[in-house]
């Protein structure tokens, strides 16, 4: 995944019993989401405050909304 960044970190967490593996997060967001193999979903649980756009487009692209993003600093 990529190394942290500057700012605050955000807390992102993918509910796995939720995930199906579409892989919309990656498309949207493959600096901080990949799938490996045929299901298995690797994520950068805290991107920089930097990464929000991407990581907000992931959430957001998630057709079961398995992905939380939650911003420590509000």
């Amino acid at each position: 995944m990529s190394p942290p960044s500057a700012g605050s970190p955000l807390r992102v967490s993918v509910d796995l019993n939720l995930c199906q593996a579409y892989g919309q997060c990656c498309y949207a967001a493959p600096r901080h989401f990949r799938i490996d193999g045929r299901e298995a979903l690797f994520y950068d649980p805290a991107p920089g405050a930097d990464a929000r756009v991407a990581i907000e487009r992931a959430r957001v692209a998630c057709p079961v909304q398995a992905i939380r993003v939650e911003d420590p600093d509000a």
